[in-house]
């Protein structure tokens, strides 16, 4: 067997599932292509188990396995962690820089509450997806990136200003709620005082 099919366990990113809605995105089949460690909630379990999607955890009230043993039976190993929904982002998170993960890809996640984030991101590589965009973290405030000619959305404390280079020169522009650029194809490099998010 050739040594770069070996997949070593929590080195792909994890995947956490959050919502019941706006999870099952186009990009999915990609983000399932390694066969990462899957995260649903109470919400959506019987949906994405509907899909032939393989979940390792459950984040469901603490009652919840109890109501539902046959889907321990039929899923094991399946773990089920107690949260309540307004904890399934912390739980979920907390359990997978826990048991050794480097990385998870949230979906769906309101940007807004980007900043919820920030906790993790000494512990994790963090991604986001909302509303057909991919953020990720410019977490020492500084990135460089390839991108193709597109529109970009960049995310922050309200006024942050954050400095854009690109092969056309360079501008500094504060961030507003929803700040989007227009991108022309080459490599971009962006800089803030502190952290930010980039959406391609």
């Amino acid at each position: 067997m050739s040594s770069h099919h070996v997949v070593r366990e929590q080195q792909e990113p994890a995947l956490l599932l959050l919502s019941p809605e706006d999870w099952n995105i186009p990009e999915l089949p990609e983000l399932l292509e390694w066969v990462p460690t899957i995260l649903a909630t109470e919400e959506n379990i019987l949906e994405v188990l509907s899909m032939g999607i393989k979940v390792d955890v459950v984040l469901a009230e603490p009652d919840y396995a109890k109501k539902n043993p046959d889907l321990a039976e039929e899923q094991f190993p399946l773990r089920f962690l107690p949260a309540k929904k307004t904890q399934y982002l912390s739980v979920g998170l907390d359990y997978l820089i826990q048991s050794g993960h480097a990385a998870v890809n949230v979906l769906p996640f309101n940007p807004a509450a980007c900043s919820e984030l920030d906790p993790y991101l000494a512990d994790l590589d963090l991604v986001f997806f909302s509303n057909g965009h991919r953020y990720f973290p410019a977490k020492l405030g500084r990135l460089r990136k390839w991108l193709p000619q597109c529109s970009i959305q960049v995310l922050g404390e309200e006024g942050q200003f954050v400095e854009h280079r690109s092969p056309e020169g360079s501008r500094i522009f504060p961030i507003r709620y929803l700040t989007s650029l227009e991108l022309t194809e080459g490599m971009h490099a962006f800089s803030s005082n502190r952290l930010f998010w980039l959406g391609t």
